[in-house]
């Protein structure tokens, strides 16, 4: 039997990095140049080569060209800690005082985990006489070396992004060492970056019954209860939390945060205005507040507040996009000014240029200058899309997947599972497809309860996905198989006790997560008496849409015309299944049908959920309810025709999505 595996690329290269390594700790610097040089004709934005590169530079003393290596670095990496630590070390190699320390804090800020970067820091502030930065650094020294070096190596892969080999590291440690608290809380921030939520909570629980006043680990898991929608939960952990330290920054926001995911943002709005009044010159406070007032329907304010935080920090691009997301709203001459001036200055980072590219890109629609707009579009996606590790395979993998696994076979030896409650009302979809919609028509009805995109039903499905989460060949949805009845019925049960805290006393509830339409099955089994709404729009006209929306998380495959279309191609592919599979189970309304027929549609909607016909539905813009999805201000607004066809004034410049949609521009219809 041949034992002999051979090297993939990847790992052949991992393995040519750690022998350049080596070589740079033996002084073999102009043997690391030029074997480091031959692999980056080949693989010119690698951040380990360009950063070996730049090292043997200094060490020769060659810091003019290790400076053109870390420019370099930089264009590809910018968020990148080694890069700031070195570039600090070439200032400190020119006897530059002031520019090693602001690139070595730079450093230190992405990553604390740099014992170089603190001891140089020491230095650096001894010799320029300040001493109290000189002791803080030192006590950073202090407190890394108190720590085992598995623990502050594995911290310092998971700050620059490594989150991989730092969670082995992490692991490796804790089986050979037993618990310690620091190692146990970075496997836990590792599973919450991860999004392997259940087992955070589980470690950060463990690490606060060993250390009960280890602050950083109780903020750790109040973060993490918010991103499980625990905000009750949450709540306790913050007022322990702001018992100590009433006037912490970080504790307020999360208290604001909690309030907001509970639907309280009244008392969020307080808290954001109490925190303005600490800190006035703040930028972000203001966003958050201008976000908590758009969505209890205070425009007028929110755009103040945003305009705020605008002037707190001019290239601040969130601020101009929330601006721009209001749908509403117009800019000024002198804005249009500052935003092409902060969008097109080289200091601009990343993430602000590209909120920046989005608000232009709206800014100049509003004033028909289409082919501007849609420079300023195409530039924010790609800009957006380049940080993003998006596989739209993925998402076709589970497609067949799901349509292999939920057969109609298979639902009908599961007939009779799962809870039986009629409460939830699922609206699924693309984002941008009339779903908003649909929610406030339904929320308008007096039996009905909105809520907002609850993120209960996608936790469950990475749940049945498991740990090891080999997305080319996943276990979810096959292990849908492999539940029985109860465990089935204890999953719907759950369902419906953690969503009882967005309820009132209604009879009904919303759940609009438009993502969810590729777990109807699971649905299905869980909650079988559920209502589920299809809403369906233009693919034309729902493609273009998410096209110039910018997101504030998620919905990765919205930043390139080939990935938007094969997810819509693949979203017509799943419903025609489920159309098969579950016949009757699911209500399909199309965004056309509503804004032609607005009564009918309306009428349609409340039979297909079983409910009375009230005018309320039809005068859905009168309802005063929070509303947080980028349609807020429209559904506050009669309905109109307006933007069904806007797509057409971008028609010269979007011809590749009609290419790329091909037949489902009919199959939207007939399927």
């Amino acid at each position: 039997m041949n034992t002999h595996t051979e090297l993939t690329p990847a790992a052949s290269m991992e393995a040519e990095i750690t022998a350049l390594r080596r070589l740079q700790t033996e002084g073999r610097h102009a043997e690391v140049l030029e074997r480091a040089g031959g692999h980056l004709q080949a693989l010119p934005d690698n951040r380990d080569l360009l950063l070996l590169a730049a090292s043997s530079h200094r060490h020769l003393r060659q810091v003019t060209e290790a400076m053109a290596v870390l420019d370099r670095l930089e264009a590809a990496h910018p968020h990148f800690s080694r890069l700031h630590q070195e570039r600090g070390l070439c200032h400190v190699q020119r006897k530059d005082a002031d520019p090693a320390i602001q690139a070595l804090l730079l450093a230190v800020n992405i990553n604390p985990a740099l014992p170089a970067s603190w001891s140089m820091l020491v230095k650096l502030y001894g010799m320029t006489g300040n001493a109290a930065d000189a002791a803080t650094a030192g006590d950073h020294v202090a407190t890394l070396a108190a720590l085992p070096p598995e623990v502050v190596q594995a911290t310092s892969l998971f700050s620059d992004g490594d989150l991989k080999p730092a969670e082995d590291i992490t692991r490796q440690y804790l089986l050979a060492h037993g618990n310690h608290p620091e190692a146990m809380r970075l496997l836990a921030r590792i599973g919450l970056a991860c999004d392997v939520l259940n087992d955070a909570e589980t470690l950060l629980e463990a690490v606060l019954e060993l250390t009960p006043d280890y602050r950083a680990a109780r903020y750790d898991y109040a973060q993490t209860l918010i991103k499980r929608q625990k905000y009750m939960q949450a709540f306790d952990e913050i007022d322990t939390l702001l018992a100590v330290d009433p006037k912490n920054a970080d504790y307020r926001t999360l208290a604001a945060t909690a309030a907001v995911g509970l639907g309280q943002n009244e008392h969020a709005i307080r808290i954001y205005r109490d925190m303005l009044e600490d800190m006035p010159q703040s930028w972000d406070v203001p966003l958050w507040l201008g976000h908590a007032l758009k969505t209890v329907g205070q425009v007028p304010d929110a755009v103040e507040s945003y305009r705020q935080a605008a002037r707190a920090r001019p290239n601040f691009g969130d601020a101009y996009w929330s601006l721009a997301n209001l749908k509403m709203y117009r800019f000024t001459d002198e804005e249009l000014e500052v935003m092409q001036r902060e969008e097109a200055a080289a200091t601009t980072g990343l993430v602000d240029r590209y909120h920046l590219c989005f608000a232009l890109g709206k800014a100049f629609e509003d004033r028909a200058d289409f082919a501007r707009s849609w420079a300023f579009y195409e530039r924010g996606n790609t800009l957006k899309r380049s940080e993003s590790r998006y596989r739209a395979e993925i998402q076709e993998i589970n497609t067949r997947e799901q349509i292999a696994v939920c057969t109609p076979e298979f639902f009908a030896r599961r007939t009779g599972w799962g809870a039986k409650d009629p409460d939830p009302i699922f609206v699924v979809g693309l984002p941008r497809s009339g779903s908003t919609l649909i929610e406030q028509i339904l929320a308008s009805h007096s039996q009905v309860e909105g809520t907002h995109e609850l993120s209960d039903i996608q936790r469950i499905a990475l749940e049945l996905q498991g740990a090891d989460m080999d997305l080319d060949q996943p276990r979810y949805p096959g292990s849908m198989q492999d539940l029985s009845a109860d465990e089935i019925l204890a999953l719907g049960r759950r369902y419906m006790s953690e969503t009882q805290v967005y309820r009132g006393g209604k009879a009904y509830f919303i759940d609009k997560m438009p993502n969810n339409f590729r777990h109807i099955g699971l649905i299905h089994l869980m909650l079988p008496n559920a209502k589920i709404i299809d809403a369906r729009r233009e693919p034309m006209a729902c493609c273009f849409s998410n096209l110039k929306q910018l997101f504030a998380q998620g919905q990765e495959f919205t930043y390139a015309i080939d990935d938007i279309a094969r997810y819509y191609r693949t979203y017509l592919d799943l419903m025609d299944h489920w159309d098969r599979a579950l016949p009757g189970r699911i209500l399909r309304v199309p965004h056309e049908d509503v804004v032609d027929d607005l009564d009918g549609s309306v009428r349609r909607i409340l039979d297909y959920c079983g409910l009375d016909f009230e005018p309320g539905c039809v005068e859905f813009h009168k309802t005063k309810r929070s509303v947080r999805t980028p349609s807020s201000e429209q559904v506050r607004q009669p309905i109109f025709r307006d933007s069904l066809d806007q797509w057409r004034n971008f028609a010269p410049w979007i011809e590749p999505l009609n290419a790329a949609l091909g037949d489902a521009q009919v199959r939207y219809r007939t399927g």
